[in-house]
């Protein structure tokens, strides 16, 4: 389904990765508490422009370094670019929150995150999530979920939440937003589902904390929402699905929470299976149709599933060398996946398929074909079978070329400039 295009080496483990939401721009936040920005080569329909190679027009050049800095004092745990791509948001151990731009990544704004604990200690951030243009949600490892609004930043010296709220007792671990509803004025979302220790809650953004379910048997890592599905009797035709800490993929239906609906086992292993670490939506026009998700794994195994029906339709390995969790992974702009884990960014082409091979003496002996029969109309039965011969063995040498590849295809690899 995928080749590799090209892969970049990390000098610490990765914690964080963020994708651009308008352009070939992925930024990586490291353990030491670096946050290093690329910007990929563009995929578009300008290939006959001057200066711009066919290699590059499909995605096939050169990664750029846009910046890089030691950004937190501690480890970055948490990216996430904002709504319009203009800025990144970065969080890390040291209890802050620092805003900057994305071209140049000068630090624009900073949040101090509130404290935790009767001896008011830093209460580490686990999600950064820029909601709409003007809200942020923030999550900790005490479980708590900051909201904050992104307009002040312009305004205000020291940012303090809006809102506030607990959904959980551990700390969160993914954060899905909810579609807004066909009423909606904004067009943006209002509620979004959270993970953390073995509950699920769902959380609305003027009303709180609405629904929490109950504790599951495992787990819960990852989240992602699927649309379009099939409306049969009393589902809505979406269903929100959960990577969990044995490798299991559950399925919830949106409004209904109390309990999950569907399950999918992606690792059997003996004693339980591989954490779900991460989740990603196919968009529009990458993969082979159907509602696709990509689930990475805590052994550094990427697995492909379908949703109605469910089922695994192809996996890949992150890293052949070493089992480390993909703990970052999404589609840019290009439709290219993304997976990020240990010390290693990986990006991903959808595979090309085989094309036949243009022969210069198909084309001759065709013209020569035509050339002999034009001249001479009155050939006898044997002239026509010796015709008859020739196309059958120009059919065959087709037949042979079928299946072979030209230029770079889908294992052509893209330089990268930039790194130390």
């Amino acid at each position: 389904m995928f080749d590799t295009v090209s892969q970049i080496p990390l000098s610490h483990e990765l914690f964080a990765q963020a994708i651009h939401p308008k352009e070939p721009i992925i930024s990586v936040g490291l353990a030491s508490g670096h946050v290093w920005t690329y910007r990929l080569p563009p995929v578009g329909d300008n290939s006959s422009d001057a200066g711009v190679t066919a290699s590059e027009q499909s995605g096939f050049g050169t990664i750029g370094e846009l910046w890089h800095t030691k950004r937190h004092k501690g480890s970055c745990r948490t990216l996430g670019f904002g709504a319009d791509g203009a800025h990144l948001y970065s969080a890390g151990t040291d209890g802050l929150v620092k805003v900057a731009d994305v071209g140049t990544g000068q630090v624009i704004s900073k949040i101090a995150i509130p404290l935790a604990g009767r001896n008011d200690d830093i209460d580490p951030p686990t999600i950064v999530h820029p909601l709409t243009p003007q809200s942020l949600l923030l999550t900790t490892d005490s479980g708590a979920l900051h909201l904050y609004d992104i307009r002040e930043l312009a305004t205000t010296a020291v940012v303090k939440p809006k809102q506030s709220w607990h959904p959980h007792d551990d700390y969160i671990s993914s954060i899905t937003p909810l579609p807004p509803s066909q009423a909606s004025t904004s067009g943006f979302p209002k509620q979004w589902v959270s993970t953390g220790g073995t509950t699920l809650a769902v959380t609305d953004l003027r009303r709180g904390v609405m629904v929490r379910s109950e504790p599951q048997e495992e787990e819960l890592l990852s989240s992602v929402i699927v649309t379009g599905l099939s409306k049969r009797g009393t589902n809505v035709g979406e269903k929100v699905v959960i990577g969990g800490g044995t490798g299991v993929l559950t399925l919830w239906e949106r409004g209904v929470w109390d309990d999950q609906d569907e399950r999918i086992t992606l690792d059997r292993a003996p004693g339980g299976g591989e954490s779900v670490d991460s989740l990603a939506i196919f968009p529009d026009g990458v993969g082979p149709g159907g509602h696709m998700i990509a689930a990475g794994l805590g052994n550094g195994e990427l697995k492909f599933v379908q949703i109605q029906p469910n089922r695994i339709v192809s996996e890949l390995k992150h890293d052949e060398l070493q089992a480390e969790a993909v703990v970052g992974l999404g589609f840019d702009v290009a439709g290219r996946l993304i997976s990020g884990g240990g010390k290693m960014v990986k990006i991903w082409h959808e595979k090309v398929e085989p094309e036949q091979v243009y022969d210069e003496d198909d084309e001759d002996e065709e013209t020569a074909k035509r050339q002999h029969s034009d001249s001479d109309s009155d050939e006898d039965e044997e002239e026509e079978s010796s015709e008859d011969e020739r196309a059958n063995k120009k059919r065959k040498k087709r037949k042979r070329n079928k299946g072979k590849k030209s230029g770079a295809g889908g294992n052509g690899i893209m330089g990268f400039k930039g790194l130390e």
